[in-house]
Parts: C-alpha cells; sequence; structure tokens
C-alpha cells in the first residue's frame, strides 16, 4: 500500500526522475514556455515555484540553496550557426525572474492544456508557462470591476446629476445674455415687430 506516499513515479528510478525534474524547470526558466505531458508538468511546477521564491529573497544563501537543488546550467543561443553562451539559467532566476515576481506572493507558473495528443503514447500535452507582467495587471483591472460594481454605478449616477446641473445653469446663464443683449437693442421678446 503507498499510505502518505507523495509524488508519481512516472515509470522512472527516483535519479531519473529528479534530473528529469531539473531539465524541465531549467528549460521552463530558459525558455519562459515549454510543452510537456501534463503528469509531468502537475509534478515539476511546485519545485519551479519554490525556486523562484528562493529567487525572490535574492540572498547568496538563496543562491546557493538554488544551485544545490537545480544545478547551474548554461544558457547558450544560436547565432550564425555558433553557439554563444548568454549566462546561465541561476543567473536569469536571480537577475530576471526574482525580481519580476516580488510583488506577487505565489502562482507565478500556469499550465494550459492542449488539445493535442502525442503521437506515440496518446499522452495529454500541456503548456508550461511562467506568468508574466501583463496578466498580473489584467488580473487586478478584472477583479477591481468585480468588487466596486455598486460603487461605480452610484458614481456614475452622481457624475450625471452633477453634469446636469452645470448644463442647466448654462443654459439659463445664456438666455440672460440674450435677454440683456436684447433690452439693449430695445427689442424683446415679449414685444413682437409688427
Amino acid at each position: 500500500m503507498r499510505h502518505r506516499v507523495a509524488g508519481r513515479k512516472l515509470s522512472r528510478t527516483s535519479e531519473h526522475r529528479l534530473a528529469m525534474r531539473r531539465n524541465i524547470v531549467a528549460s521552463l526558466f530558459e525558455h519562459e514556455t515549454i510543452s510537456t505531458t501534463l503528469e509531468k508538468a502537475k509534478e515539476v511546477k511546485p519545485f519551479a515555484e519554490k525556486l523562484i521564491t528562493l529567487a525572490k529573497k535574492g540572498t547568496l544563501a538563496a543562491r546557493r540553496r538554488a544551485i544545490a537543488m537545480l544545478g547551474n546550467r548554461d544558457v547558450i543561443a544560436h547565432e550564425d550557426g555558433q553557439p554563444i553562451k548568454k549566462g546561465t539559467v541561476i543567473g536569469k532566476l536571480f537577475s530576471e525572474l526574482g525580481p519580476r515576481y516580488l510583488d506577487r506572493p505565489g502562482g507565478y507558473i500556469r499550465i494550459i492544456r492542449l488539445s493535442l495528443r502525442r503521437l506515440g503514447d496518446n499522452g495529454k500535452l500541456v503548456l508550461l508557462q511562467l506568468v508574466g507582467e501583463d496578466e498580473v495587471s489584467e488580473k487586478k483591472t478584472k477583479t477591481t470591476k468585480k468588487k466596486s460594481r455598486k460603487k461605480v454605478r452610484v458614481k456614475e449616477i452622481r457624475e450625471t446629476a452633477e453634469l446636469e446641473e452645470p448644463v442647466e445653469d448654462q443654459k439659463t446663464a445664456e438666455t440672460q445674455e440674450s435677454t440683456e443683449a436684447q433690452e439693449q437693442t430695445g427689442q424683446t421678446e415679449a414685444e413682437p415687430q409688427q
């Protein structure tokens, strides 16, 4: 029986699982979006979020813990057929990703299910993505709209009421000016010309 045994075996030995988890997370931090199976994504997500939480601290001890957990793989880009070293995964994690999520309390990674299936074994495919800054701002605006719908409606009613009063004042001021101008010329609206 598997009482209180956490995690999935994924048909791998423990060393293979650990290496696979490190490789997937390093690729996720490098590319910020990867495609994998649903089971692997669910297994990797908590590990990646713990590493981002470490990166938010930004201390030397946190950096050393992240290197011990993940390793420090190089980020290599190919330009003109030549491999060029762009930095390391831990460097990107602590310099870009950690500061990006300073204001976010958690939930740095999302799993988006795809309708595609893998050809070989018909496995469910998903996109594993880092949440961007634009999604954070959109989420804040959506929640404020939901929370303050009544307040917004009351404000709209007050604003329209305030706008209507000055319009009436302007109309009366314009009619007074026109009557004064007509009185100066000697003609009023009450005295029609004959």
